[in-house]
């Protein structure tokens, strides 16, 4: 059997390790894009490439402890930034994840706010996988709180149910984390377990009793089925996963993705446990009041790409897919793409940059309130050739950039600006 072991709260429950007073009360992690980073003074930024998630960026800023984090996120005299994750208590008062944290605190007015503090997240993700590593023959981090086991050959189906039940109790004891584990003869069906392990409980799935679990369950709640499957699943009339398991011909007519969906759905595929991830993307975004000034959004394309440069050197890797985002003020988008294969430098990037946010604006009326730019298909995942021509004038700048790059590993990403960020 396959297994999927999730942290119960991950963040709540390790603001809990370092606090102990915070236990069975209404406490909520608050988050807020880091606009620091665009600030004309030098700070360091925490870089993270181990691990992954919803609200686990690449670039962080270190909150200082206070005895009052809500301090982090008030900024004249408002409260601002929104919940990555919410206690059960909290959600006993409707607090749900992504919310605003004015609107948190209006739904409870006892409602206790932490700042996120990523190296602590960090730390005790790689003590769990340590952990499951000494307990299991294969197991595959997923994300920062979540993993994958294969129990087969190790574990007999039968025996599976207590096995994760005393798994979970040590991981409680050993590491104060409370974790939910779900079981099935597939991963997909295992994480859809777990949804109905919370909080810090198990549920296996065996094949005689799949039915009566998976057929009353609603289709957005299967991993997969995003807000246009789901449109299209309704359209359809397929509102429960027992609906979509009788309408095999309609699955395999919209084509391979759907046609894959079904037979997860049905536990007819799986994907085995892969014990090493290579990252395939690295991107960076900022979210900000509205800006209408074209000459600072410029300025910040030039810190965002520095900062992006950084961690393609850090990396080691080429990528050839660059795509650039605008988010603008009445839920107005743009964005663009484009393939290019060759060598990285950070000069070459910066203007490649500067010159899709120039094809890219084209609502340039309104004021933008978020940048992202983002870079994929790594030379050695998509077997890109790079390109020759004025190959060894690249080569000299590649050389400069490493140079840099070494300066600002020992100093920090602050130390060497362009004077365009100035």
């Amino acid at each position: 059997m396959k297994i999927h072991i999730d942290i119960d709260c991950f963040f709540v429950s390790a603001a809990r390790i370092d606090e102990v007073g915070l236990k069975d009360k209404a406490v909520v992690i608050g988050g807020r894009s880091d606009t620091k980073i665009f600030s004309r003074e030098a700070k360091n930024q925490t870089v993270n490439f181990q691990n992954s998630g919803s609200f686990v960026p690449t670039f962080y800023k270190a909150y200082e402890k206070k005895d009052d984090d809500i301090e982090a996120f008030m900024e004249n005299g408002k409260l601002r930034g929104i919940l990555t994750t919410a206690s059960y208590e909290a959600r006993a008062y409707g607090i749900k994840t992504a919310m605003s944290l004015r609107e948190a605190k209006k739904l409870c007015p006892e409602l206790i706010i932490k700042a996120p503090n990523m190296s602590l997240y960090q730390e005790l993700s790689h003590k769990l996988h340590d952990f499951l590593n000494l307990k299991i023959p294969l197991i595959e981090q997923a994300s920062i709180d979540e993993f994958y086991g294969d129990l087969t050959g190790w574990v007999h189906d039968n025996d599976v149910a207590e096995f994760i039940s005393n798994l979970k109790d040590e991981i409680q004891k050993e590491l104060q984390l409370p974790v939910s584990i779900g079981a099935a003869q597939t991963r997909y069906i295992a994480k859809l377990a777990t949804n109905y392990a919370k909080p810090f409980g198990c549920k296996v799935i065996h094949s005689w009793d799949f039915d009566t679990f998976i057929n009353p369950i609603r289709v957005e709640e299967f991993a997969g089925v995003g807000k246009s499957m789901r449109k299209k699943l309704h359209a359809a009339q397929i509102h429960t996963l027992g609906e979509l398991r009788k309408r095999q011909g309609t699955l395999e007519s919209w084509g391979p993705y759907a046609a894959e969906l079904y037979r997860r759905v049905n536990a007819q595929s799986d994907t085995d446990i892969n014990t090493k991830h290579e990252r395939k993307s690295i991107g960076i975004s900022r979210t900000f009041d509205p800006i209408f000034d074209r000459a600072e959004l410029r300025r910040r394309i030039h810190i965002l790409a520095r900062h992006l440069s950084f961690a393609i050197f850090k990396l080691d890797v080429i990528p050839t897919l660059f795509h650039l985002s605008i988010n603008y003020e009445m839920n107005q988008k743009a964005h663009i793409n484009i393939s290019k294969a060759e060598v990285f430098t950070e000069k070459k990037f910066d203007d490649l940059c500067q010159d899709l946010f120039t094809k890219a604006d084209t609502q340039r009326r309104l004021q933008v309130i978020r940048l992202s730019i983002n870079c994929s298909s790594f030379t050695k995942h998509s077997r890109k050739e790079l390109s020759l021509i004025g190959f060894h004038e690249e080569q000299k700048m590649h050389k400069l950039s490493k140079s840099t790059q070494k300066l600002r590993e020992k100093y920090g990403i602050d130390t060497i600006k362009f004077a365009s960020e100035l």
